[in-house]
C-alpha cells in the first residue's frame, strides 16, 4: 500500500503579511453557554473538591482547565475560595484551637504553622489555602500538567474535564470530570434499534463526562429484557483490556473471552481507543452526543490500521529515528525512553532525543535528517495522524514491529497506545537486545558495542547480510544500519584498538565518514553534506589569499529591551 509523502520539507517561513497574526485558532466564547452559580457548583463539584482538599491538608492547590472551560475558571476559583473559608470557620467553631488538651500535638502544630500574627499582634489570622489557575500551554488537555503545577510549588492538582487517566509521576490529583447531561429517551430507542437480539453479550461504555449515566441506562435496559449487559465503571488503568474501564468477571485477562462481546460507546471515542478496541471486541457501535437526532453507527478501523501498518513498513529501512518526549508527567516515561533507545541501538540504528511541547509539523520538519519519529506520551496523544508531517510518527508499540525483520514482522491487527503494556511485555520476555548496549541518552544517541570477541568483524557481516529494499520505492538501501561498529585499518594501532572517544579536534579529509567518539554519526554527516545553513558563522569561509583561516571579527551588537535597543558605540536608541 503506497503512502503519499512529501518530497521536500515544508516551507517554515512566515509571510511578511502574517508576521503579527496569532496562529492559535481562537475560541468562540460566545458559543459556550454561560452556567448559573448553581450549575457551576454542580458541574465542577465544588463541595467534593473542598472536602478532598481539607482531607488531604493541601495548602497550595493548582487548578487545571481545558481551553473551552477557562471561561468558568474565575467563578470556580471564587466558589472554591468561599468553600474553603466556610469549611475553616465551621471547623474553628466545632474544635477551637485553645482546647489543646483534646487535640494531639501534631494537629496543634499543623494549625500553628498555618497561622500568622497580624501587624498589631493582638489576634491570629488564618493563612488558609492558596489556589492557582494554570495557564501554561500543556502537552495535552487530557494529561495532568505537573510541570506547570511545580512552578507554583503546588501540593495537589485539580484536573477538570475529560482525562486519559494516565498515572502521574509526582503529585496527587483530584479529578473532576465535569459531568454532562444526556437525554435518556432517544438513547434507549437507539439502543433497541441497534440490538434487537436481547440475548447478545454487550458492554456499555461512555466517555468520561457521560460515565455517570451508565448505571441508569443499564437499569432501563434490564427492565426492557436485556439480560447479558455489562455496565462498565471508571478505573485508573490505561493498560486494562478496556482502557480505564472495568471488564466482566468472566473475562478476566482473556482477550478471547472479550471478543464475544459487542460494545456500545456513548460519545465519540478518541482514535487511539478505537484502534485499541478494534481487535478486542466483536463490534463497536458509537452513539454521538453532539447532534440533534443521534443515530448509532458501526465503527470501522480497517483503513486506519492499514495506514498504520503502511507507515511501519516504510520505516523498516530508516537509519535515523527521532524520539519525541511528549510528556514529563506520565509515570514511567523515563523507563520507556530508555527501552526505546536500547531497541533502536540494538538494531544498529541512530536516534536523537527531543523534548517538545505540542507536536506540530513545523517543529519536527526542522530536523530533516530524521527519517521517522517515535512519540513518548500518554496513550491518547501518542497517536498522531496528519498529512502535514514530513516524516511518519509512530508509537513505542509500533516501533517494536518496525524494527523486526521482514521474516518476523506479522501484522495481527492488534494495536495499543499505552507504553506501560510495552514495558510489561519487555519484563515478561526478558531482554530484547543482543549483547551489551550503551544507552547513554545523550544527543548523539546510543552506541552498540563491538563483538564479544573484540574482532568487530563488520565487513564479513555486511557481505553475508541480505540486501534491504525500501518497500515504498523499491530502491536498495545501503545505509539502513549506520551504527554497526566498523573496524578499519586506521582505527587499530599495534594490535590494540584506539580510544573510543576523544575531545581533540582533527581535520577531516573530504570523503571521510563523519564520526563522533569513534562512531559514524549520520547527523554530523547530514550537517556536512546536505544542510545549507550550519549555524552562526558558517557563512564566513576561509580567505583563499592567506588569512590563516581567521574567523570573522566579533562585534558588540544591540543591547536593552525591545522598546529601545542601544547600538554599541553609538548610544542611539532604536
Amino acid at each position: 500500500m503506497s503512502v503519499p509523502t512529501l518530497q521536500t520539507a515544508p516551507v517554515l517561513s512566515t509571510p511578511d503579511t502574517h508576521i503579527f497574526e496569532d496562529p492559535t485558532p481562537p475560541i468562540d466564547l460566545t458559543s459556550i453557554p454561560r452556567l448559573s452559580d448553581e450549575q457551576v457548583a454542580l458541574t465542577y463539584e465544588i463541595e467534593r473538591t473542598v472536602r478532598e482538599i481539607k482531607d488531604g491538608r493541601w495548602q497550595r492547590i493548582a487548578l487545571q482547565f481545558p481551553d473551552q472551560m477557562l471561561v468558568d475558571a474565575p467563578r470556580v476559583f471564587d466558589q472554591l475560595s468561599r468553600g474553603l473559608k466556610d469549611a475553616y470557620k465551621l471547623k474553628k467553631r466545632t474544635s477551637p484551637i485553645d482546647d489543646a488538651s483534646e487535640q494531639n500535638a501534631e494537629d496543634v502544630a499543623s494549625q500553628l504553622n498555618r497561622t500568622t500574627l497580624s501587624e498589631n499582634g493582638d489576634s491570629l489570622e488564618e493563612e488558609g489555602e492558596r489556589l492557582f489557575i494554570l495557564a501554561d500551554t500543556s502537552y495535552g488537555a487530557c494529561c495532568v500538567d505537573e510541570v506547570a503545577a511545580e512552578h507554583v510549588d503546588a501540593d495537589v492538582v485539580v484536573h477538570y474535564g475529560r482525562s486519559c487517566l494516565s498515572p502521574p509521576s509526582r503529585l496527587p490529583v483530584v479529578y473532576v470530570f465535569t459531568e454532562r447531561p444526556l437525554d435518556m429517551e432517544p438513547l434507549l430507542s437507539t439502543f433497541q434499534e441497534t440490538y434487537p437480539d436481547k440475548d447478545q453479550k454487550m458492554i456499555l461504555v461512555a466517555d468520561i463526562p457521560y460515565g455517570h449515566h451508565i448505571p441508569k441506562l443499564h437499569q432501563h435496559l434490564r427492565d426492557c429484557g436485556y439480560a447479558n449487559i455489562y455496565p462498565t465503571s471508571i478505573v485508573h488503568n490505561p493498560s486494562s483490556l478496556l482502557p480505564n474501564r472495568t471488564v466482566p468477571a468472566e473475562v478476566g485477562d482473556s482477550q478471547d473471552a472479550l471478543r464475544e462481546y459487542h460494545l456500545f460507546h456513548i460519545s465519540d471515542p478518541p482514535p487511539s481507543l478505537l484502534l485499541t478496541l478494534s481487535s478486542r471486541v466483536a463490534s463497536i457501535q458509537i452513539y454521538p452526543t453532539d447532534t440533534a437526532k443521534p443515530t448509532a453507527t458501526l465503527a470501522s478501523t480497517t483503513l486506519a490500521l492499514r495506514r498504520r501498518y503502511a507507515l511501519l513498513t516504510s520505516l523498516s529501512t530508516t537509519s535515523v529515528y527521532g524520539i519525541l518526549i511528549n510528556t514529563l508527567s506520565v509515570k514511567n516515561y523515563m523507563h520507556i525512553l530508555s527501552h526505546v533507545q536500547k531497541q533502536i541501538a540494538a538494531a544498529g540504528k541512530k536516534y536523537y532525543t527531543f523534548v517538545v511541547g505540542k507536536v506540530n509539523a513545523a517543529k519536527v520538519a526542522n530536523f530533516s535528517e530524521v527519517g521517522g519519529w517515535v512519540v513518548i506520551g500518554c496513550w491518547e496523544s501518542s497517536l498522531i495522524e496528519s498529512k502535514d508531517f514530513w516524516r511518519p510518527i509512530i508509537t513505542p508499540f509500533e516501533l517494536q514491529i518496525a524494527l523486526q525483520g521482514d521474516e518476523e514482522r506479522v501484522w495481527t491487527g492488534e494495536w495499543t497506545g499505552d507504553f506501560q503494556t510495552v514495558l510489561e511485555g519487555k519484563n515478561a520476555s526478558g531482554s530484547t537486545t543482543n549483547g551489551t548496549v550503551d544507552a547513554d541518552g545523550g544527543e548523539e544517541g546510543a552506541e552498540a558495542d563491538a563483538d564479544a570477541d573484540g574482532s568487530g568483524d563488520y565487513d564479513s557481516e555486511e557481505e553475508s547480510a541480505p540486501p534491504e529494499f525500501d518497500l515504498r520505492t523499491g530502491r536498495y538501501v545501503s545505509h539502513s544500519r549506520p551504527m554497526r561498529p566498523k573496524t578499519s585499518s586506521n582505527a587499530v594501532t599495534g594490535g590494540s584498538k584506539a580510544k573510543a572517544s576523544s575531545t581533540a579536534l582533527t581535520k577531516r579529509a573530504n570523503g571521510d565518514v563523519a564520526q563522533i567518539g569513534g562512531v559514524a554519526s549520520p547527523g554530523a554527516e547530514f550537517l556536512r553534506e546536505k544542510r545549507t545553513w550550519q549555524g552562526l558563522g558558517s557563512d564566513f569561509k576561509e580567505d583563499e589569499e592567506g588569512s590563516n583561516g581567521n574567523a570573522a571579527k566579533m562585534e558588540e551588537g544591540r543591547t536593552g529591551i525591545a522598546r529601545g535597543y542601544i547600538v554599541a558605540g553609538e548610544g542611539n536608541k532604536h
